[in-house]
């Protein structure tokens, strides 16, 4: 034994027999074991919290007394920093069976296999009957036909890897705030480097659907997989990737080979395949146009965006406590449905594959055009090659997304998680704003909206206004022109391509809501109110406004 342990355990005092604090039996700690928990305590308890949470029944001028007070505040303690109004070891209550029930807080719980791995360890103790772990609440609910120490459970709990406490809201480790900021300034650099190269517009312009047939649509998948409808669908596969990675991990698996790495992509890519070849059989089928009412795909948007918000700061590592709100079926559920296993998780291949085919309905540009080139050809076998062609063409933009870990050394994955993580959410800021955009809130766009001052349209002899705006693969321009208000207008819309999110066209004050065609496209706007008319692409991704005014009146003669 070190000497160090040694005049630990002679400083410790001892606990007599029939000594009582806070209603409890003394608690049986080891003196070396002690030592190691208060080595790993980010916070000593003041002599003063002690005395105050002293039991009626103890004398605070008792070193005995308070220092043992002391060691269970330490270990049991409700969180970091200061306690709570009378707070106190939680003491086991008596359920309506007849059983003990104690629920105690837990640090680090993130998903479904971190309430698995401390449901199988506390379960290994003496009179438990039931053990109910929550990720989401961060805590753990033991259930035993007679009390059980919380001393016991948290040993338990620090076999299993965890720790008593409240997860904080923020991570407190500098070095995880510093390579969430490297992520940000990358994603800017890249961000901006699109922009000045015009990748987008490289991108958008691989072809015309009415000039080509699958070959063409396999060329707009390859498009759409490193377009702007890659901060959809790419920011579901980083998400299953690392809840993939991370469920192995916590279940105590080793290191996966480079087959089992890309899996989760794999069977997303595969799902996304077969869901877009049948739907587009029968959009084939329907032979008609189907779109979804612009309401509906904003709230799908905005909940994409939550849903990527939750899994980029997973991600990152910012917030711990938000890293267990991943959304998983309860653990009884679980159990009855044979998930209770080490492979229980966030993520399975059935879901992975369903999110695949459920893309289909996700707004994006390129999608929306082989959508429609598939119902006006009125042929289910045509319409399911089309769309299963071009969902073939994204599968290599998604694959190398989700390759990135294979190809980085293991040390170095965690920093690669955080720098997805900080893509995720920037996909996932794009998206909010789009999906408020489209719901009708003007916001600040991050995309595609220009706020220079409005050019003048034209008002002719015959009273009515004429204006024309351009659009390409990156948007509308110019993007804000002003008209007269009490004039009807005439809105010739020029497009030079249609395999973007800008050719779907959706001005919710005027209810309009078109496809644009290569070429000019006319629209007539009735007589305006002075105020301002926002339109957007369908993805809200890109768009304008046309401010109305009040015309001067003329001087008189």
């Amino acid at each position: 034994m070190s000497r160090r342990r040694s005049r630990a355990r002679a400083q410790t005092p001892s606990t007599p027999a029939g000594a009582s604090a806070a209603g409890h039996g003394p608690l049986d700690l080891h003196a070396a074991a002690v030592e190691r928990r208060e080595s790993r305590m980010q916070h000593r308890v003041p002599v003063a919290e002690v005395v105050a949470t002293a039991d009626a029944n103890e004398d605070p001028g008792d070193p005995e007394a308070v220092h043992r007070r002391a060691l269970e505040i330490r270990e049991f303690r409700m969180g970091r920093g200061a306690r709570p109004a009378g707070f106190d070891v939680p003491r086991p209550t008596v359920t309506a069976a007849g059983t003990s029930s104690v629920t105690l807080p837990v640090m680090g719980m993130t998903c479904r296999s971190c309430e698995v791995r401390i449901a199988r360890f506390v379960r290994r103790l003496p009179h438990v009957q039931h053990v109910s772990a929550s990720a989401v609440h961060g805590r753990v609910t033991v259930e035993s036909t007679e009390p059980v120490p919380p001393a016991a459970i948290e040993t338990a709990l620090r076999k299993a890897g965890y720790e008593i406490g409240r997860t904080p809201w923020l991570e407190r480790d500098p070095r995880i705030w510093l390579t969430a900021g490297a992520g940000v300034v990358l994603v800017a650099a890249f961000a901006a480097i699109a922009s000045v190269t015009g990748l987008a517009e490289l991108a958008s312009g691989a072809g015309d659907l009415s000039q080509g047939g699958l070959a063409v649509a396999l060329l707009l998948g390859l498009a759409a997989g490193v377009s702007t409808c890659m901060t959809l669908v790419g920011g579901l596969v980083l998400g299953l990737s690392a809840a993939f990675q991370a469920s192995r991990t916590a279940a105590g698996y080793g290191e996966p080979g480079a087959a089992s790495q890309v899996r989760p992509a794999v069977v997303f890519v595969g799902g996304r395949i077969a869901g877009y070849a049948l739907l587009g059989g029968v959009l084939g089928a329907a032979g008609a146009n189907v779109t979804m009412p612009p309401q509906l795909t904003a709230i799908l948007m905005i909940v994409v965006a939550v849903v990527m918000t939750i899994l980029g700061t997973r991600l990152t590592g910012l917030s711990p406590r938000m890293a267990g709100w991943s959304p998983t079926l309860p653990m009884g559920v679980g159990a009855k449905l044979g998930l209770s296993g080490g492979n229980v998780s966030a993520y399975s291949d059935p879901r992975a594959a369903g999110l695949g085919a459920l893309s289909f309905f996700l707004p994006c540009g390129f999608t929306q055009a082989i959508q429609i080139y598939a119902l006006s050809t009125g042929s289910p076998l045509f319409g399911a090659a089309l769309l299963g062609a071009f969902a073939i063409g994204t599968a290599p933009g998604l694959l190398a997304i989700a390759g990135l870990p294979v190809v980085v050394p293991s040390r170095a994955k965690p920093t690669l998680l955080r720098l997805v993580g900080v893509v995720v959410l920037g996909f996932a800021l794009m998206n909010g704003s789009a999906g408020l955009q489209l719901s009708g809130f003007t916001l600040p766009s991050l995309v595609g909206f220009a706020s220079a001052a409005p050019l003048p349209g034209t008002l002719g002899p015959d009273g009515v206004q004429r204006i024309t705006t351009y659009q390409d693969a990156g948007g509308y321009s110019p993007g804000n022109i002003a008209i007269y208000a009490g004039y009807p207008t005439v809105w010739t819309i020029q497009s030079s391509t249609t395999a973007t999110c800008a050719a779907s066209l959706f001005a919710p004050g005027v209810d309009v809501r078109v496809r644009l065609a290569r070429g000019p496209n006319v629209i007539n706007l009735p007589a305006l109110p002075v105020g301002t008319l926002n339109y957007t692409c369908a993805m809200g991704m890109y768009g304008g406004r046309i401010t109305v005014v009040e015309r001067a009146a003329e001087p008189a003669s």
